[in-house]
């Protein structure tokens, strides 16, 4: 049924994450406690609370923050189908909570959102720091009470499960085994906090951001059996 998914409907969409603080001592007392306690299962002789919140600060939302979302769109022309960018990223994370909101209210044609992973991360993920934040849930993630073919949520990894769940499957392999070019990245996800918080370097970030969302544009038309976008084709935002 992917064929008939409207693209000029969908925005897809990856975020970048990282913990509250670079290091574990130096988040609040109160904080530092509940994290404990959420993670007291994972702790152990060879695993610290400290190394856990390195690993793992970044993608619980009660513990990290977002520092850049970047979206993107396919869109048709005369002479084919091309990819535009558009990222949002600051330190102050309201703030490009916000632009993202008002992309989404003032856009409302794109009422299918897709990510890699995304309906057990990112989505949730964003929906539950707009909640800390003090603002209202976008009406595309506002799915309390809908019933599942209600959600137009699109996931790439839950597309290639076809009802399999055992096991995760990365964007970076999906994209080899569809044979996907994408470009050497000189960090990792990994590198992401380290990046922002020692080099401070968010344009380096969304840079990696971007990228893997060009990725996850390439493999939904590889899924629904169309061409690649010509790397000519893909147009990023100066903002």
């Amino acid at each position: 049924m992917l064929e008939k998914t409207p693209l000029d409907r969908v925005l897809f969409l990856d975020i970048e994450t990282v913990p509250q603080t670079y290091q574990f001592p130096d988040l609040e007392e109160t904080t530092r406690k509940l994290f404990e306690a959420k993670t007291r299962f994972m702790q152990n002789d060879e695993k610290s609370f400290e190394e856990l919140y390195n690993d793992r600060g970044g993608i619980y939302a009660e513990f990290g923050k977002i520092i850049c979302i970047s979206v993107g769109f396919v869109h048709e022309t005369r002479t084919g189908n091309e990819i535009r960018m558009k990222s949002f990223y600051h330190d102050d994370e309201e703030t490009l909570l916000k632009q993202f909101v008002n992309l989404l209210e003032n856009n409302p044609k794109y009422a299918i959102l897709c990510g890699h992973n995304a309906k057990e991360f990112d989505f949730p993920y964003i929906c539950r720091r707009l909640l800390i934040n003090g603002m209202k849930l976008p009406s595309v993630l506002d799915i309390a009470g809908k019933k599942p073919w209600e959600i137009s949520h699109l996931d790439t990894l839950e597309l290639w499960k076809f009802g399999d769940y055992k096991a995760f499957t990365s964007l970076a392999l999906l994209c080899h085994v569809f044979q996907i070019p994408t470009p050497k990245d000189d960090i990792s996800g990994a590198d992401v906090a380290r990046v922002y918080y020692e080099e401070q370097d968010l344009e380096r970030i969304k840079v990696y951001c971007e990228k893997d969302v060009v990725a996850l544009i390439q493999l939904f038309l590889r899924m629904r059996g169309n061409s690649l976008i010509d790397e000519a084709s893909i147009h990023f935002s100066n903002q």
